[in-house]
């Protein structure tokens, strides 16, 4: 086994939220065919634990930082007069450069793989012979593009002014890459019509579900009380788009299928909600639960999942987690981008407040669900393993060029119907 360098911008363990999902599963993988050695943030405290862990999953060698927020955010500051992505500066740290260039130093080294473009400024010191692989994941400047949309002055100009520092600075590493991989077809063409002269290095590497552990075959006990017709939402509840996705279901849609469904009730699940999730309580059958031992009793026992994002970019882990469990899910185009669904998952997504009322009542009164929900876990079961996903990593890492895998990328971006769509998922949250 050779050596690799992985590098993250947070802890890959435990696998509880979407970024640290897709690279558990991805350092696993790499685990179990390199000796690999990690380098990565710890912006938790509770997370300092989980060092064990990571050996456990076969890690070689181990470089945490701890990542203080104030101290990152001071950092930021001072990528403003340098003209920088302040996202660069926040993870910008003398110990990770030096552990970095020491790796670098080893002639064992075959090759890295960098998860998340903040990351990627460390491999400016590498050895240009040994291959580099880069997942964004996503293109991050679009997101502070969208952030800079919906905000105002003066922060929708510090957005405006990361989104266009930050895909300079993707297009930069992109080129100095061996390849660089998006989650999804879309975040992938996207990230050709921005950097065309890098078209040819960008690749899908979508992720996997696991469904042996998000399985409607289980027991579950209920958490909700038996006469409640529930509709649940997942994730990550300081996360800016889910904070909105919620706010927004809770005051424009949720009250129109109260009219029509007294009974009907809505559960936020996730971790850390801010304030103004935690505000939402106080509205008429919405319950905010902060963080939960297992998400899994809150899909299983759940009518329906929704998902009705305003901003979202590449595969939303939610909409897989729940169609493994055989939930319909209500969901909007923002949500579903990224994802191709079999026909009657499809129908379930709504473009309008109104239409998201309408399709939410039909699943909690006529049924209508059930189909969406047997369909939506075969369709999880024949295309998302991880395993098959990854592998496209490996094959980046050991061809000598990219030309005997181009028609793979084809593939990947050309919207195969079952071929190229999944999503992150296996402990609980």
């Amino acid at each position: 086994m050779g050596d690799l360098l992985f590098l993250a911008h947070r802890i890959p363990f435990p696998p509880n939220k979407g970024d640290k999902i897709r690279s558990y599963h991805l350092l696993r993988f790499l685990a179990s065919r390199y000796r690999v050695h990690v380098g990565a943030f710890v912006d938790d405290p509770v997370d300092w634990k989980y060092a064990s862990d990571l050996h456990r999953l076969g890690v070689d060698e181990l470089c945490l930082r701890p990542l203080p927020r104030a101290l990152a955010l001071a950092r930021s500051l001072t990528a403003l007069v340098a003209g920088k992505p302040l996202g660069l500066a926040y993870y910008k740290d003398r110990c990770m450069s030096r552990w970095v260039q020491d790796i670098a130093a080893r002639p064992s080294l075959e090759g890295v793989v960098v998860f998340s473009s903040v990351m990627a400024q460390y491999i400016t010191m590498l050895p240009r012979q040994v291959p580099a692989i880069v997942d964004f994941v996503d293109v991050d400047s679009e997101k502070w593009h969208a952030y800079s949309q919906t905000s105002s002055p003066p922060l929708s100009w510090v957005y405006q002014r990361e989104a266009r520092t930050l895909l300079a600075f993707e297009r930069k590493i992109a080129a100095q890459a061996k390849a660089a991989t998006f989650v999804s077809s879309v975040e992938a063409e996207l990230f050709r019509r921005l950097a065309p002269e890098v078209a040819k290095q960008v690749f899908a590497a979508p992720n996997g579900v696991d469904t042996d552990f998000f399985s409607p075959d289980r027991h579950y006990p209920s958490p909700y009380p038996p006469e409640q017709r529930v509709l649940v939402f997942t994730g990550a509840m300081n996360y800016r788009p889910n904070i909105d996705a919620v706010i927004w279901f809770t005051k424009t849609i949720f009250p129109k299928i109260l009219a029509v469904v007294p009974a009907a009730c809505f559960y936020i699940v996730g971790t850390q909600p801010a304030e103004a999730v935690r505000r939402l309580s106080a509205e008429r059958q919405v319950y905010v639960t902060g963080t939960v031992a297992d998400m899994r009793p809150y899909l299983a026992h759940a009518r329906a999942a929704v998902a009705p994002l305003r901003i979202a970019r590449g595969v939303q882990n939610k909409l897989l987690e729940a169609m493994a469990m055989a939930r319909p899910v209500i969901a909007t185009p923002e949500a579903a981008e990224g994802i191709v669904l079999p026909p009657v998952c499809e129908n379930l997504v709504s473009a309008t407040p109104n239409q998201f009322a309408a399709k939410t009542i039909a699943v909690l009164l006529q049924g209508k669900g059930k189909e969406a929900g047997r369909k939506g876990r075969e369709h999880v079961l024949q295309n998302y393993h991880w395993d098959n996903h990854l592998e496209r990593f490996s094959e980046l890492l050991t061809h000598p060029s990219l030309a005997p895998i181009i028609s793979v990328a084809k593939e990947a971006t050309g919207g195969e119907k079952n071929a190229d769509e999944p999503d992150r998922t296996a402990v609980p949250r």
